[in-house]
């Protein structure tokens, strides 16, 4: 097998203070920032929705997710527009708020290392942080944030 065959290509998508790392197939489309429509009573980590291609797509603050404070929105701001994978979502995508443009970056074992399988609340919807050269960004758990996404929709 070639070493082409051993890399992956991923987005590093900037956070307030953290960077997560996600395989450039799970992401559809980076959009500008738009005002999402909140719901009544949703978490503060759910911002709401917005129109997206014709489709109702929830958006969510990762930081809020996990416990931090939601960020302020800057000029900066984007949506980066997630396939929902898990069935879970009746639109098949869901948004996740970032701080910039995602980078686009090559990942293999030998660049990846495990740095923490802890230091987020219990039930965020994070793996592991790891450690690839002078990054340590967080691999979410994309599943479990669709899974707790559904469940807001139903709640709200």
């Amino acid at each position: 097998m070639s070493a082409v065959a051993d890399e992956l290509y991923s987005l590093l998508v900037p956070l307030a203070e953290d960077r997560l790392i996600v395989p450039r197939a799970c992401v559809a489309e980076v959009v500008r920032f738009m005002k999402p429509d909140r719901e009544p009573g949703a978490h503060d980590w759910m911002l709401g929705t917005v129109n997206w291609s014709g489709r109702q797509l929830p958006v969510v603050s990762f930081e809020g997710v996990i416990g931090k404070d939601v960020p302020a929105i800057t000029g900066r701001t984007r949506i980066v527009v997630f396939l929902a994978s898990g069935g879970k979502l009746p639109t098949g995508y869901f948004g996740v708020l970032t701080q910039g443009f995602p980078q686009l970056v090559r990942v293999n074992r030998d660049v990846l290392k495990l740095e923490a399988t802890e230091g987020w609340p219990e039930d965020a919807p994070v793996l592991c942080r790891v450690k690839m050269i002078n990054e340590f960004p967080l691999i979410p758990d994309l599943e479990k944030l669709e899974l707790m996404l559904a469940e807001e929709s139903v709640q709200a």
